[in-house]
């Protein structure tokens, strides 16, 4: 048993470097481990954690009795032989516990990290996409403000080009005010003249009758 205890430990202390290093290997072990984590894998690891801590549980029981022993001062060579055996396997089956302990948390960090690097980069590619966004809004905005400006400038001169036709109306309202009141004043000339005209008329008849 205590040599199937050290090629256990002795494997797992391999897991542990691969796992801290950065090899072609790690990237397979990590997915061995998450295959072990499916399915029946935790009940099985489970049941053969709890088989361990059972016997190392046992040992430690049975160094206790043996320490008993040697407090009476009963203690034979046999007894030794047997407290030392007990204590190498308790303390291999107790490494062998906490290094299976230390795989898995490796494991789980490993696996935390990588879903937090793969959210930093969804997050980067985002920001990207607005920034991008960002820049073809303010490229827009500034076509936008481009094509007011031009705009501006037309109305602008629209306006000055109506003030000035607007000038042109009025100066020619007054040009045909003036030519209307012109053509009055002739009109009430022509009027009169044409009573002088009928006057006189009448005038050289009563001359013609009279002599």
């Amino acid at each position: 048993m205590i040599h199937l205890l050290f090629t256990v430990i002795f494997a797992e202390m391999g897991v542990i470097m691969t796992l801290l290093f950065k090899t072609p290997l790690r990237k397979l072990v990590i997915l061995t481990l998450d295959k072990v984590k499916r399915g029946r894998g935790p009940v099985v690891a489970k049941t053969v954690g709890g088989t361990v801590f059972v016997v190392l549980s046992s040992s430690l029981y049975s160094m206790f009795k043996i320490q008993d022993r040697a407090v009476e001062g009963a203690l034979n060579p046999t007894d030794q032989v047997l407290m030392a055996k007990h204590l190498l396997e308790a303390s291999l089956m107790g490494f062998l516990l906490f290094l299976a302990l230390m795989i898995d948390r490796l494991h789980h960090y490993i696996r935390e990290l990588r879903l937090l690097r793969k959210t930093m980069e969804a997050a980067k590619k985002q920001n990207r996409a607005m920034d991008e966004g960002k820049n073809g809004k303010s490229e827009e905005a500034k076509a936008l403000q481009e094509k007011i400006e031009t705009l501006t400038a037309k109305i602008k001169h629209l306006e000055s080009e109506c003030e000035v036709k607007a000038k042109e109306a009025k100066a020619k309202q007054s040009e045909v005010d003036a030519l209307r009141k012109q053509s009055e004043g002739f009109l009430l000339e022509y009027d009169q003249l044409l009573k002088d005209n009928q006057s006189l008329r009448s005038q050289l008849e009563m001359d013609q009758t009279t002599s």
